[in-house]
């Protein structure tokens, strides 16, 4: 039985991540090579991909950040979760998932946020892997 291989995204997966940036954007170019090359050299941030053979289906990007109220303990932050549109719902985004919660508990975080934009019809997915709108409210101010 073929299991999709899930590893941390390295410079090498740079074209086929800014592909799927690109699915995540709806079609507008969403970074480049040095925006997505800084960001994985950024202290406490992974990307996490799940492949089929050598192709990219999906993709985490996890933050780990110091937290001053749990003794400096990181809390994480999930942002732009994304599966090819054709591989939806064949379980490539919850292993990326898994893979970075079991990143963040291995950093000993005392919680994962994440936030799903309304539009994309993603909340059951997120409840699916076990995140809750129960106990927080995101909101979000943006700047261009």
């Amino acid at each position: 039985m073929f299991r999709p291989a899930v590893r941390l995204l390295t410079r090498a997966d740079t074209a086929a991540a800014l592909e799927l940036y690109t699915d995540l954007t709806l079609g507008s170019p969403a970074c480049d090579r040095p925006a997505f090359h800084k960001m994985l050299e950024h202290p406490g941030t992974t990307v996490t991909g799940a492949f089929e053979g050598d192709v990219l289906i999906s993709m985490v990007t996890l933050h780990l950040l110091p937290d001053v109220t749990r003794e400096a303990r990181p809390c994480a932050l999930i942002e732009n979760v994304v599966t090819r549109a054709d591989r939806r719902g064949q379980g490539f985004g919850r292993l990326g998932m898994e893979a970075a919660l079991k990143r963040a508990w291995a950093a000993d975080a005392c919680k994962v946020m994440l936030l799903t934009g309304q539009r994309r019809d993603a909340k059951g997915f997120r409840e699916a892997v076990g995140f809750s709108s129960e106990d927080k409210h995101a909101m979000v101010i943006r700047r261009s």
